[in-house]
């Protein structure tokens, strides 16, 4: 669902509202657009302006028919078609139609072996995907990601050189903590499916450098491949603490 965060900063910072009404909406092109979208509404069964109406209808909608009406005032009113509309808000609202339609997000893990930069590095990329969409998270989750393996790798007394890169740590992991010697049934083969996640990480530096908001890039990637990128480095740290911690139990 739509938080209510999230339906006013449509009305109000996006679509914009004038003496009560909403964009340019009428009471009659209000109720069209609906028919538009093969929605089955009639505003005109709720009282009160536009606004109110609409809020009103969004509020009271499935996640499904969020996402129609979210997609059809995208449609309706796109990016610079007034100071308000602005690219960053159009990106950030894509995102929350991805995730009405059910685009799925790997959850930020609570992490057993952290540091301070992966904490705060977490919770910006949270913030950040919550705000203005996954493109603006990229770079967070690659200083996420680059911190939890400098942090295990601290823990488990593995030397790295201070320079080394989220491939070069990866790999030291996987080949030096014992959490990976045995990857119990079917291990040949999660190893050979390791090995393949090493190929995303080398592609995770570029991305970060070239394609994300950590410099000012004239191309940024756009929403679906940075909730993909998002996503890997989350599926990443999901296993690898799952991994250690479980090896740790085994140890103690």
């Amino acid at each position: 669902m739509m938080t209510p965060g999230e339906i006013n900063r449509l009305v109000n910072n996006y679509i914009g509202v004038d003496s009560g009404y909403l964009g340019d909406f009428s009471y009659r092109t209000h109720q069209e657009f609906y028919a538009s979208l093969d929605l089955d509404i009639d505003p005109n069964t709720r009282m009160g302006t536009t606004r109110e109406r609409f809020i009103a209808i969004v509020k009271e909608s499935s996640p499904e028919i969020q996402a129609r009406i979210l997609r059809g005032i995208l449609d309706r009113y796109p990016v610079g078609s007034s100071e308000l509309r602005t690219q960053d808000r159009y990106d950030q609202f894509i995102s929350v139609a991805l995730r009405l339609e059910g685009i799925p997000c790997i959850s930020s893990p609570a992490l057993k072996i952290t540091s301070d930069v992966v904490e705060r590095s977490i919770a910006d990329a949270e913030a950040l995907l919550n705000a203005t969409g996954a493109t603006s998270g990229v770079d967070r989750i690659h200083t996420s990601m680059h911190g939890y393996l400098r942090a295990v790798c601290r823990a488990s007394a593995i030397p790295f050189d201070e320079q080394a890169t989220i491939t070069q740590l990866y790999r030291l992991l996987r080949e030096q903590h014992p959490a990976f010697l045995d990857l119990g049934t079917r291990g040949t083969d999660i190893n050979t499916l390791l090995r393949t996640f090493s190929s995303a990480l080398d592609a995770l530096n570029p991305l970060r450098n070239r394609a994300s908001v950590a410099h000012p890039n004239d191309e940024l990637l756009e929403l679906p491949e940075a909730m993909l990128v998002i996503n890997v480095a989350r599926t990443l740290l999901h296993y690898f603490d799952t991994r250690i911690s479980a090896s740790n139990m085994v140890e103690s």
